[in-house]
């Protein structure tokens, strides 16, 4: 608690002070430029991996950066995701929607480890979100070690997710009015680098090599790793 009080005062006495106006401004509202959605683990920072200042990013993290699909009932109440996806999405007026995988993923470790969740049984009804994920992985990548399972379920994790996204209504009107782009991305922690979902390859291509214009899709191959 000492180095984030001490951080804490830092930011108060520096940062905020040198960046007083741009906090008054975002005092008034916010129009982040996209709706960022990512894992809660402690060593990936959106802000940071993309160099965006505050009111740029509006960020939803947990655990494996899940999107539960729609409900096929239509009832509205399902959970906090649906409501922050809403919320960017109608009130906010992104059109863009990042949803940011990573290396080394410990639920998706998880997903695929049903018997290492037996104490943490509410991250193991969480995962049950990505039960398809580990399904696919089991059953169309036969043959491949843990480090190699654990890759490719990361990457097909990003995909599933945003197959959920386009479940949500909201989403879906806007994909289909073209005023709305999906992008998946993974992050690699040990190198910095971010692959970046193309549809037209089937694979995950470094962002030098992909550029920024991402379309969704799924269609997946293989070879891809990072």
């Amino acid at each position: 608690m000492m180095k984030l009080i001490r951080g804490l005062h830092h930011f108060q006495s520096s940062v905020f002070l040198s960046h007083k106006t741009l906090f008054e401004r975002l005092a008034q509202g916010q129009t982040p430029d996209a709706l960022f959605i990512t894992c809660s683990d402690s060593r990936i920072s959106p802000s940071l991996l993309t160099q965006t200042k505050p009111g740029d990013l509006f960020i939803l993290r947990n655990a494996g950066n899940i999107i539960p699909p729609h409900p096929a009932c239509g009832c509205e109440a399902c959970g906090g995701e649906a409501a922050t996806i809403e919320f960017a999405v109608v009130a906010l007026g992104v059109r863009d929607i990042i949803v940011c995988g990573h290396s080394h993923c410990g639920a998706v470790k998880g997903l695929m480890n049903p018997a290492s969740l037996s104490a943490l049984p509410a991250t193991s009804a969480w995962l049950k979100h990505a039960e398809a994920v580990r399904r696919n992985v089991l059953e169309n990548y036969p043959g491949l070690d843990e480090a190699q399972a654990l890759n490719v379920a990361i990457q097909e994790n990003v995909l599933a997710q945003l197959e959920n996204l386009r479940s949500h209504p909201c989403v879906a009107e806007r994909l289909a009015a073209g005023t709305l782009n999906l992008h998946g991305w993974l992050y690699h922690f040990e190198t910095g680098r971010v692959f970046v979902y193309q549809p037209d390859e089937g694979q995950f291509l470094p962002l030098s090599d992909a550029g920024l214009e991402v379309l969704p899709g799924i269609v997946f191959n293989e070879d891809s790793s990072i």
